[in-house]
């Protein structure tokens, strides 16, 4: 298998656009979904297919797109890091995801980076512990003051480097366009519309002068099972995608991009899953016994259960939007049974889901090939995060890599189900906030 690194350079603005159920406007999306990605170079590949070749349907088209192990595209996320209140620079460190149990405080937002900001923290574990006790929680923000004691939570994206954290924030604008009458080519009259936009340039300083302008880079990966396809993938990116464009309003001068591809297959040989999922258990035992001064842990200790023998946890966080089916039916929820139900997983009836943040919106988009629109999907947010217990954590390691690898849930080829086995940032605590 081949893992190749994506970076997407906007050279003009971006028209990457969501419209809700119901509704006429068009937002901005935050990113660039593996969806537009995998129909952008779908189509470039056709237009430069042999012409002896009808439709360009070959069989390395076949093989990448419609065959039984397709090429995963996962999401472009903006890799503009937000250094301090006046500096922005393009971040060398993979972007993820905020967890959905992230809070941060209410009068101050934001990582620690950015100046008089209170910092960020992970509430999941103090939230798990506080249940056993029966203790209610209330997250409250590191530096207590009055009129200051309020949280929310923290959502978007972020890197880390040098032991610091950076948000990742997306510059949006709205373009005014007017609509031509065909037959005359001029303006036509009562047809004026606004279109949202990623904007293709920021400002590194503000305080510097002469302002300096650089572009925009998304960073995601490809994911393709055969290597030789993965090899000529690859060429075919850094050759052949010279003024290819993405999302919609092509034809009125948005969403030209330049792609370049890496090859990072070495990642795949040095997973640091095993680790991740160690450490995340230390810091919970060691919360547990904290905790435990408020009350008495009751867990396995009900009348009729089984005492617990030495239970092992771990969390599965959405990277992505996600697509659960459970039953024929569509659900936001992550349940043992669907993780059971992954080929390989271990028989293991100890499993069980202990705590789910999740939440929910709608999915559609336009499927070129058809002329058409895509089904609307009803998705899992990304950030989304479940807490698992199971007595055989040591037999469950290769499925949960093979889950961060090929993703969960449906139609992650386009992008949908991509996780992360127990996030680093599961272990950012109050008194130590990012």
């Amino acid at each position: 298998m081949k893992k190749l690194a994506l970076t997407v350079t906007a050279q003009s603005p971006l028209a990457i656009g969501r419209r809700k159920p119901g509704g006429s406007v068009s937002e901005a999306e935050q990113y660039i979904p593996g969806s537009v990605l995998r129909g952008a170079i779908a189509s470039h590949l056709i237009t430069f297919a042999a012409p002896d070749v009808p439709n360009g349907q070959t069989d390395d088209f076949h093989a990448l797109f419609t065959g039984a192990n397709p090429v995963i595209f996962q999401n472009a996320y903006p890799a503009v890091a937000q250094v301090n209140e006046n500096e922005l620079k393009v971040a060398t460190t993979p972007v993820r995801v905020v967890p959905a149990t992230a809070v941060t405080a209410k009068a101050s937002p934001g990582f620690l980076s950015t100046t008089d900001n209170s910092g960020v923290f992970d509430t999941l574990i103090d939230r798990y512990c506080a249940e056993l006790v029966h203790y209610p929680y209330e997250p409250t923000p590191p530096d207590v003051i009055e009129g200051n004691d309020q949280v929310e939570a923290f959502s978007g994206f972020y890197s880390h480097e040098n032991q610091r954290y950076y948000t990742h924030p997306v510059s949006t604008r709205f373009l005014t366009r007017v609509g031509i009458n065909r037959r005359r080519a001029v303006a036509e009259e009562q047809i004026l519309y606004s279109a949202e936009v990623l904007s293709e340039s920021f400002l590194k300083n503000v305080r510097v002068h002469p302002p300096e302008w650089e572009p925009v880079v998304f960073t995601g990966n490809i994911l393709v099972p055969d290597d030789g396809l993965g090899d000529l993938l690859m060429a075919f990116i850094n050759r052949r995608t010279q003024g290819l464009r993405i999302g919609s309003s092509r034809s009125r001068g948005l969403g030209k991009v330049q792609l370049e591809a890496q090859d990072i297959s070495a990642e795949l040989e040095t997973s640091d899953l095993k680790t991740r999922i160690d450490q995340f258990n230390s810091k919970l035992t060691e919360r547990r016994k904290l905790w435990s001064i408020l009350g008495e842990d009751t867990t396995g200790k009900e009348e009729g259960s089984k005492p617990e023998s030495n239970p092992n946890f771990f969390t599965i966080d959405l990277q992505s939007d996600t697509i659960l089916t459970e039953r024929w039916r569509r659900t936001t929820v992550l349940s043992p049974e669907m993780l059971k139900a992954v080929p390989d997983a271990p028989a293991d009836d100890t499993l069980k889901l202990c705590a789910a943040y999740s939440s929910y919106d709608y999915r559609s988009g336009w499927n070129s090939a058809w002329g058409l629109m895509k089904d609307q999907a009803l998705v899992t947010n990304k950030g989304s995060t479940y807490l698992f217990q199971t007595d055989k954590g040591e037999a469950w390691v290769n499925t949960l890599e093979k889950l961060e690898r090929f993703g969960v849930g449906d139609r992650t080829a386009e992008g949908f189900g991509q996780v992360r086995v127990c996030h680093e940032f599961h272990q950012v605590m109050r008194e130590n906030p990012a």
